[in-house]
């Protein structure tokens, strides 16, 4: 029997302004990413949630995506809004199909390969 992978979590930013003015009228783009990543159709063990400020104002809509103690945790930056929905759940699904979070660098996109915020440990580290 298989073991069931371990859970996955996108972060979504969604008072990411994507270096739009503050006071612009509706919802921020990072709000409408998260939106349009909820209708996305996700693996199993993948959940979206919404988070306030990422702190990384001036550099577009930023998610986090994080996956067990075993898993790197990466923070991604630049995205646009829900334009970049399929881009992100392309990266997202392909981060979901590892056991250590570590995608080979020729199958990730260009976008995810230019604009990682910061890569953080697994919990675990292996030895």
């Amino acid at each position: 029997m298989t073991e069931a992978p371990a859970p996955v979590e996108l972060l979504v930013c969604t008072t990411c302004r994507a270096g739009q003015p503050t006071d612009q009228e509706g919802p921020r783009p990072g709000a409408l990413l998260e939106s349009a990543l909820q209708g996305k159709d996700w693996p199993e063990h993948v959940t979206v949630k919404a988070v306030e400020c990422l702190s990384n104002c001036d550099h577009g809509c930023s998610v986090v995506v994080r996956g067990g103690s075993d898993r790197w945790t990466y923070v991604y930056g630049n995205f646009t809004g829900a334009d970049d929905v399929d881009l992100v759940h392309e990266g997202i699904t392909k981060y979901a199909a590892t056991t250590d979070g570590l995608v080979p660098w020729r199958e990730r996109s260009t976008h995810f390969r230019k604009n990682c915020i910061a890569r953080i440990p697994p919990l675990v580290l292996p030895e």
